[in-house]
């Protein structure tokens, strides 16, 4: 009963060993069904001898065990049994349905009448099954070294929790392994002799009675553990996919799937997917049950916790955690055993590691508490290692895109509830097109911690001789690991068609483009994309008349884009009001062309320096501005960023490592290429710091920055500098950004200190941010879609 799923006979090399069958039987049909199974002669597969009699007695409950079990001088196999009922075969599964509790009954765990008859009319619904069996000795070994208590009620506690968890090993083999779900959790962790030991220590710090931080503990396990079952898996996957299949046609490839299940028979799994929209834990785990994966525990927030939906939730396996932990050590002691548990067991967890839905549609600067709760896992030799998993999510349009607009726009974020519910629900009844499931490199959570000196893992490092040193030796390997995680995502994220539309139509200000216009944009965009080998998504359709028309006809029924056909001929510009909706669009493939953004940047800023290199001389004006948008994106480390740059000059040159032409040549070429990204790419983030900077420059240094009130102010003000033209346009003002732009401020300590300094820093970071602006400006002006163009279309 160590839980690997076997109904095959045990080696008998022990002769006639004595038997004890361990029934979980609830009725009497099921009691009779295993009683027949014994008297057909099955017991005689877990005995050699010839001679040996038949078991005289089932034992059911745990009295029982303890009783005829835990005092017993021989050492009896242990055999588990039970009896598996499966519901009808419909559309080709046998899950459960809400039609089925109409009918008063589980199919998987169904009432005595229906038992009856289920085994008259269906016999094929059922079978009796055995776990892997164990010797008493083995039993009780296994149970000294993880409870560490030889109580016999303690003991037998331990053997039915063993029994319960081998039958389900057993019956997950007919059934497949996207019915994994943990049993007796809270009784197992409680029952573990390091968990009591540190409830003790916490108890004796809090001068606490034993008992009452017991009873504590008790009840956060019951608030914090998901509770699974097989019935509330399927109905909550048959409840949810409303809320996805009508509005997607997933695209992901299962064979990345294998790989992933070979990890996962050793080693747990932690998939940490972007987070764009509610659908995303949807759709990534209906394609993980479709492919026959174990599901994960979704670890997520009270905010969506609410009734119904949060009990079914949380028995189909979603585990919801407090926001905030305060100084409540025995629920963080219960988190962190929890967690321990479940990866111990090899169960799969999922979290979104930004913290939250993107507002910009590129990935947030990632939040590493989770992690420590896994890292922790590793370091106490808990678990031997936890493989991550990155994974990307993406949408070619979505249906709430309009409430996080307003919410960028200042507006409050309306809380999740029933009526929330039923608006979204209605709303993904329209198609919006295909969502796009890619999984990155695996990434070994060990070896991540070890490559970066961390202390438990490497005990003669330096670090690990001060509690300080050791501490942020663990944050700096987290951080990384965020890092590689983000990058892993970027890496495998495919750029799709409403991406590339909307990249361009935000591109040229206010000003509306004919078909041919959007066409001539897009060109050298496919080019670089596939000189690039980039994942895409469906921008093949943009090769086409047929194709550019649909996907733009697409964005215009989504109220993104807005067509006049009354003239010559139609043109598309951007909705207004749906700027912040275009650039989450635009943003989510937005990373793909960073690097050549700024290489443009540098070689106009060596140009109107006079520079003879436009890398070596303009690498320090790239570096600049990478340390401003390090918020923003995720750079490599220096070396390397220098070396992505070269990539992409010898894109705009392909013989200038030989040739080394001069300055003028170089822009030269940058034009001619018709490829012009820096205005499209960064200006929208650089807009956004220019606000901030502005009004934080208008401020006194003494002056108490209240946050909030900072943000209102941006919003406002930066309205009036679209409206004057002095930013590009309305997807600038964002408090997504505005956020950002405070949070670099403040690493670059802009925020605190009262000196004529900082007064002088603010309006330094101003000046110098409006200079990248004019420099964007000037690379808006080498882009052929801003100027005038001929009427006309494709050829």
């Amino acid at each position: 009963m160590n839980g690997v799923e076997s109904d095959s006979a045990p080696d008998m090399s022990s002769g006639a060993r004595p038997l004890a069958f361990l029934a979980d039987v609830r009725t009497r049909v099921e009691r009779e069904l295993v009683e027949r199974w014994l008297d057909e002669g099955n017991w005689r597969r877990f005995t050699a001898s010839a001679v040996a009699e038949r078991p005289s007695r089932l034992l059911l409950e745990v009295a029982d065990i303890a009783g005829a079990l835990a005092g017993r001088q021989d050492d009896p196999l242990v055999v588990p049994v039970k009896v598996a009922w499966f519901p009808p075969e419909r559309e080709g599964g046998r899950g459960a349905r809400w039609s089925d509790l109409l009918k008063f009954t589980n199919p998987r765990s169904p009432n005595v009448l229906a038992q009856r008859k289920i085994v008259q009319r269906a016999p094929e619904r059922v079978q009796v099954l055995t776990g892997e069996p164990a010797t008493l000795s083995e039993l009780r070994r296994r149970h000294r070294r993880e409870a560490g208590e030889p109580g016999p009620q303690s003991l037998a506690r331990y053997i039915h929790r063993s029994a319960v968890v081998a039958l389900d090993r057993a019956e997950r083999t007919l059934i497949g392994d996207r019915y994994k779900v943990p049993r007796l959790v809270v009784e197992q962790i409680l029952d573990s002799a390091a968990f009591q030991r540190r409830l003790a220590e916490i108890a004796d710090e809090a001068q606490l009675p034993y008992k009452d931080a017991f009873a504590r503990a008790r009840e956060c396990l019951r608030e914090l553990v998901a509770v699974q079952s097989r019935l509330a898996t399927d109905l909550f996957s048959q409840t949810m996919r409303p809320l996805h299949a009508s509005a997607w046609t997933v695209h992901a490839d299962s064979a990345e799937l294998e790989d992933l299940r070979r990890i996962n028979r050793e080693y747990p799994l932690i998939f940490l997917p972007s987070h764009r929209s509610y659908a995303d834990a949807l759709v990534l785990n209906d394609f993980l049950g479709r492919n026959d994966f174990p599901r994960n525990h979704i670890l997520g927030g009270a905010n969506l916790s609410f009734w119904p939906i949060g009990p079914l939730a949380k028995r189909a396996g979603t585990v919801f955690i407090r926001r905030s932990f305060g100084d409540d050590a025995i629920y963080k002691a219960c988190v962190e055993e929890y967690f321990a548990y479940l990866l111990s067991k090899r169960f799969n967890l999922e979290w979104y590691f930004e913290g939250g839905r993107s507002r910009t549609g590129k990935l947030r600067p990632p939040r590493y508490g989770l992690l420590n709760y896994v890292a922790a896992s590793v370091r106490a030799e808990r678990v031997k290692d936890a493989v991550i998993v990155p994974v990307s999510i993406a949408y070619e349009r979505l249906h709430e895109l309009g409430a996080i607009a307003e919410e960028q726009r200042g507006g409050k974020k309306k809380p999740e509830g029933l009526t929330w519910l039923a608006k979204y629900a209605k709303a993904q009844r329209l198609l919006a097109g295909n969502v796009y499931i890619r999984f990155g490199n695996p990434l070994s959570l060990r070896e991540r911690l070890s490559s970066a000196g961390d202390p438990a893992l490497t005990p003669h490092s330096a670090a690990a001789g001060t509690g300080e040193a050791r501490a942020q030796n663990e944050r700096k390997a987290l951080q990384k690991l965020a890092f590689e995680v983000a990058v892993g995502i970027n890496r495998v994220t495919p750029i799709t068609a409403s991406a590339l539309v909307t990249l361009v139509l935000l591109g040229v200000r206010d000003r509306a483009l004919t078909l041919g216009e959007v066409s001539a944009a897009i060109a050298p965009v496919m080019t670089y994309i596939s000189r690039r080998n980039i994942p895409t998504g469906n921008v093949g359709l943009l090769r086409s008349h047929s194709g550019l028309r649909a996907v733009l006809a697409d964005l215009t029924t989504a109220g993104v884009v807005t067509t006049y056909g009354a003239g010559l001929e139609p043109v598309f510009s951007i909705e207004r009001g749906q700027h912040l909706v275009a650039a989450f669009y635009r943003n989510s493939g937005i990373h793909w062309f960073v690097n050549r953004a700024l290489l443009e940047l540098a070689i106009l800023d060596a140009a109107e320096a006079g520079f003879t290199d436009p890398l070596r001389d303009g690498f320090a004006y790239a570096n600049k501005l990478r340390t401003v948008l390090k918020f923003e994106f995720f750079f490599p480390e220096r070396e390397n960023f220098e070396r992505e740059l070269t990539e992409e000059m010898l894109l705009i040159d392909p013989l200038w490592r030989k040739r080394k032409p001069p300055i003028e040549e170089v822009v030269e070429k940058l034009e001619a290429s018709g490829f012009i990204m820096a205005h499209r790419v960064l200006r929208s983030f650089f807009d956004a710091q220019l606000v901030v900077a502005e009004r934080l420059a208008a401020r006194n240094s003494y002056d108490r920055i209240d946050r909030d009130a900072l943000l209102s102010e941006c919003v406002n003000v930066g309205q009036q500098m679209v409206l004057q033209a002095r930013l590009h346009g309305p997807e600038s003002i964002s408090t997504e950004l505005f956020s950002s732009a405070l949070r670099l401020s403040d690493n670059l300590g802009l925020l605190a200190g009262d000196t004529a300094q900082v007064t002088r820093h603010r309006r330094l970071f101003a000046e110098e941010l409006g200079e990248a602006v004019e420099r964007i400006r000037l690379a808006e002006a080498l882009d052929p879609s801003n100027r005038k163009v001929l009427p006309g279309g494709y050829e």
